[in-house]
């Protein structure tokens, strides 16, 4: 019988480099099939806790803090996309288990697109959501612009959701992270991921808009675009259409 439940779990690492999981809390995740793993963007998981319980109702699934802004032994990494990502592709080497559904939201879909090109035996479906940045957001002042924009069309309800990481982190950590996913180019990493790609978005993401999850989705060998409803926090206002999403990547013949 499966069992059904919510874990956050950090990411730490011994001196050796080596990685282990040490779970926060001890409810059980659901058990059978491939697991999900999510990633948070701009390392403020709470968001995605719903999506998290919605994928664990059809089996396992795991929602990494990482960098860990608010893990009481620390830190486990640096804020940029290269330290997250490398993080993340040791973790997924280190798991017991077969290839998973690695999903990342925000700035965590592109930190989950440099793991599965590191290491794609892991990774059996990718799936991007709201993955940023279209080149026309890689410069501060239209970033701030979009930001907004987008800001003002979220659910109130998300601003609890991440409000205790984003002060554990503080603004000068908040825009490392951000500046570097703007030096990325997430639509030239595609190329070096064979799994099936599922590139998701709302209607009205001004930082991930429909147009450039259609394009990135295009640029993957297996690659296909969802259009959902909301803004960028989607995975938070609508975690049933989003896990909706994942489950179908989980179980999507190869």
């Amino acid at each position: 019988m499966t069992q059904h439940g919510q874990a956050l779990l950090y990411v730490t690492h011994d001196r050796a480099g080596t990685s282990a999981v040490r779970s926060m809390g001890t409810a059980e995740l659901g058990a059978g099939g491939v697991p999900v793993v999510l990633v948070p963007g701009l390392g403020a998981p709470g968001y995605l806790l719903r999506t998290l319980e919605r994928c664990a109702r059809s089996g396992p699934a795991r929602l990494l803090d990482v960098p860990g802004h608010r893990d009481p032994a620390g830190r486990v990494c640096g804020d940029t996309l290269g330290a997250l990502a490398d993080t993340v592709a040791r973790w997924l080497t280190d798991v017991p288990g077969g290839p998973v559904v690695l999903a990342g939201h925000s700035t965590g879909a592109q930190v989950a697109l440099h793991a599965a090109a590191l290491h794609p035996g892991r990774v059996r479906a990718l799936v991007l959501m709201a993955p940023t940045f279209p080149p026309h957001l890689r410069r501060l002042g239209p970033l701030l612009g979009a930001a907004f924009h987008t800001a003002v069309q979220e659910s109130p309800g998300v601003v609890p959701a991440v409000l205790p990481s984003y002060l554990a982190a503080g603004p000068r950590r908040l825009l490392a992270c951000a500046r570097s996913a703007q030096a990325d180019a997430p639509e030239e990493v595609l190329s070096r991921v064979t799994c099936p790609v599922t590139v998701v978005g709302a209607e009205r993401d001004v930082l991930s808009p429909p147009g450039w999850v259609r394009y990135l989705a295009g640029r993957a060998a297996r690659g296909r675009a969802v259009v959902v409803r909301g803004a960028h926090a989607f995975p938070h206002r609508h975690p049933d259409a989003t896990a909706e999403v994942l489950n179908g990547a989980r179980y999507a013949p190869l």
